[in-house]
């Protein structure tokens, strides 16, 4: 009986190695078949739009062999329109995947996301204010932070959501999923009213870009845009793969990962400046983007599991992956027009969203 005893632990932990293995082997597949596919989103991107340059001038062109084939205008319309809209994209996907996954790791809960529980509404809330009030009241600070006062507010207005958020639904360590979600929507009605406050007061101007930045779009890309708000995404991303040890330790349990030595207040104190960044700044260029931090996570976890080192870069192809199709279908649909791509992308997320609530209830079984 001792031997078995002691021979069965030993089988099991060859047993659990061997699937971990298997695991990871799949996760980097999965890491490298994204890698491929944002290759070729990256340069269908690139290739095609109102302009009848073909895919491959393009390609060829950004490349660097053969620009000089290539008119003035062509070279125009790729180096800047179509490639600040690309990477604009990019980092914006990428910035609300990786948001996405981190706060579903630190709520413990795959319903997390800043555009659901009243980040993105507090970000949107700081960027509204700088656009309706920047050029009266708050006209000397926009001449002291110039390009950086949008994002810097919209950063702040996220981080301030996050913080109220994570106090109200966490008590003795533990999240109430019904009082997170509850407090989401209670923070996002009430930036919601401070926002129409300053809708009311804005003029004609401001209402007609107030409206189209609600509803999300890539349109209005620029380099002076991206280096506004590309530091501030990218720092957070940059920041997330140090927080993986900690964020699978804080899923099993605040008091485990203390255990384990993760010092879980700092885990926490970084998760929510980090996405507080990422999500302030993406908003403030791009406006109201929702759904892609819930749907790209749920599906990643399906596919390569929950362990966060594979997970936050996976969600960061995939994330940026899904914007630029969502952005290439905005461009398609009512062509000549543009159709907002946070209407794409709600129309994709909100069916999805309905499903992982429904398969959580035991309603459905897919």
């Amino acid at each position: 009986m001792a031997v078995r005893e002691e021979m069965a632990p030993a089988s099991s932990w060859r047993w659990r190695d061997a699937v971990d293995g298997d695991r990871s082997m799949r996760a980097k597949a999965v890491i490298l078949a994204l890698v491929v596919l944002y290759v070729l989103l990256f340069l269908f991107s690139l290739g095609s739009g109102a302009s009848d340059t073909s895919f491959w001038d393009a390609a060829v062109a950004w490349l660097g062999g053969g620009s000089e084939a290539l008119s003035l205008r062509d070279r125009v319309v790729i180096n800047d329109i179509r490639l600040p809209r690309i990477v604009l994209g990019t980092l914006v996907g990428a910035s609300l995947a990786v948001s996405g996954a981190v706060m579903q790791g630190l709520f413990r809960n795959p319903l997390a996301d800043p555009g659901i529980v009243g980040v993105s509404s507090g970000a949107g809330l700081g960027a509204i204010t700088i656009i309706v009030l920047g050029g009266t009241v708050l006209a000397p600070v926009i001449g002291v932070l110039g390009i950086y006062a949008l994002p810097l507010a919209a950063f702040f207005g996220g981080l301030a959501s996050t913080l109220l958020l994570y106090r109200v639904a966490t008590r003795r360590g533990q999240t109430s999923v019904a009082t997170m979600l509850l407090a989401g929507i209670a923070l996002g009605a009430l930036a919601g009213a401070l926002s129409g406050i300053l809708v009311f007061i804005a003029d004609d101007q401001e209402l007609r870009d107030l409206t189209f930045w609600g509803l999300g779009s890539l349109a209005g890309a620029t380099w002076a845009k991206i280096w506004a708000a590309g530091p501030f995404i990218l720092a957070g991303l940059l920041v997330t793969p140090f927080l993986a040890r900690g964020l699978d330790a804080i899923v099993l349990g605040e008091a485990t990962a203390n255990h384990l030595g993760v010092r879980v207040q700092r885990v926490k104190n970084t998760a929510i400046v980090t996405v507080a960044a990422a999500t302030g700044a993406s908003v403030a260029v791009s406006g109201g983007i929702g759904f892609v931090g819930i749907v790209v996570p749920h599906l990643l976890r399906l596919t390569i599991g929950p362990e966060h080192r594979y997970l936050l870069p996976a969600s960061a192809l995939l994330g940026a992956s899904l914007l630029l199709v969502a952005d290439a279908i905005s461009r398609v649909v009512v062509a000549p027009a543009e159709l907002p791509i946070g209407i794409v992308t709600a129309a994709i997320g909100a069916p999805f969203f309905l499903w992982i609530l429904l398969r959580q209830r035991g309603l459905l079984d897919l």
